[in-house]
């Protein structure tokens, strides 16, 4: 995967960055802004209830330039909605990729890290315990975000792909284990408005979550219609009071489940980042490519290479998340983000050192 970003149109170039050896000191988040030079390496790292991800990166005027990434899968919200804790195996996982972040954080001498745990961790009756273990065996001091933090988060990392002919967006972002919706809206009397918060909330539903209640694997129309409803249930309140007045919107996704829909929309031979951030479907298009995976099996859905093995029994639980956001916010159009929380920290991050110029 290509994990360059750009804030605007175009990457500018990053210098040439030498990593001679790694340090052993904790790695928390929290440091301090400082006035980052041009090449101060920034860490953004995103311990979700199904990835963990990290980026790393260098401002570069107006944008910046990533020079190392990771995402694996690790589930580490399996089984915590029956049991409320995060299992044995789960922790084994994330320490194996915590262990991985840390060694390149360390090789890429980053110094300026935000490093993020959301639902598992708010969720689990051992997490203060497992994050303990992460320190002590990884070094890796994680911060347990709210929700309302990682909506915005999500905002600030989406919100290069709004329309800039349109008046604001539906941004969804949904996860393994909550899935946050925000509107986000531009001034329409003040030119080259940045887009502003008007609403949000949170659900306690994700792909792992809802998928682990409704089964995953073996999907029938009924038990997906179920999904549906469920998650209308949740979010009905919220597009009572903000799916109103939708004229100038359109919908802003980022999550694996809009990311893979577009791969299979494009019949893409493997998952390809520079062909899916950025991309808009039509309503129809993704009515078409849900239908399309409703009729695979699940083995064939873990033989594509856009969903894999990995993803094969959530995919369905995320598009039913969709088509109640569908349902409740009826817009023509979607854009897909390959990009969230990890992009929003590190936009903050340098932005509050002065490292990030306009955009």
């Amino acid at each position: 995967m290509n994990d360059d970003t750009r804030l605007r149109d175009g990457l500018m170039p990053c210098e040439d960055l030498q990593a001679t050896g790694a340090t052993a000191a904790p790695l928390a988040s929290g440091a301090q802004p400082v006035q980052a030079s041009p090449t101060e390496i920034y860490a953004a790292l995103d311990l979700g209830t199904n990835n963990c991800r990290l980026l790393i990166a260098c401002p570069t005027g107006d944008s910046f330039r990533v020079v190392d990434s990771f995402s694996r899968i690790i589930r580490l919200g399996e089984g915590i909605s029956a049991t409320g804790c995060i299992s044995d195996a789960a922790i084994e996982r994330a320490i194996a990729a915590l262990s991985i972040c840390r060694d390149k954080i360390q090789f890429r001498k980053a110094r300026r890290l935000r490093l993020i745990a959301t639902e598992a961790c708010r969720a689990a009756s051992n997490a203060d315990g497992f994050r303990d273990r992460v320190a002590a065996e990884t070094g890796i001091q994680l911060e347990v975000i709210d929700r309302e933090t990682e909506a915005a988060l999500a905002v600030i990392g989406c919100s290069p792909l709004l329309d800039p002919r349109g008046r604001g967006a539906i941004l969804f972002d949904i996860g393994g284990g909550s899935t946050e919706l925000v509107r986000i809206e531009r001034d329409p009397a003040e030119r080259n408005a940045e887009p502003r918060t008007k609403a949000w909330m949170s659900i306690p539903l994700g792909v792992v979550t809802l998928a682990e209640h409704f089964g995953g694997r073996d999907v029938t129309k009924e038990s997906y219609a179920r999904m549906i409803a469920e998650v209308e249930r949740y979010i009905a309140p919220f597009a009572a009071d903000h799916g109103r007045d939708l004229d100038g919107m359109h919908l802003l996704g980022t999550s694996g489940t809009v990311t893979t829909l577009a791969g299979i929309h494009l019949n893409l031979a493997r998952y390809d980042r520079r062909r899916i951030d950025g991309i808009w479907m039509e309503d129809a298009d993704i009515t078409a490519t849900v239908n399309r995976l409703l009729g695979m099996s699940y083995q064939q859905r873990a033989n594509n290479n856009c969903i894999s093995v990995d993803r094969a029994d959530l995919v369905l639980a995320g598009c039913a998340i969709l088509d109640a956001i569908r349902k409740a916010f009826p817009l023509p159009r979607l854009r897909v983000a390959d990009r969230g929380l990890r992009e929003g920290m590190l936009v903050e991050m340098m932005r509050e050192d002065g490292a990030l110029g306009a955009w």
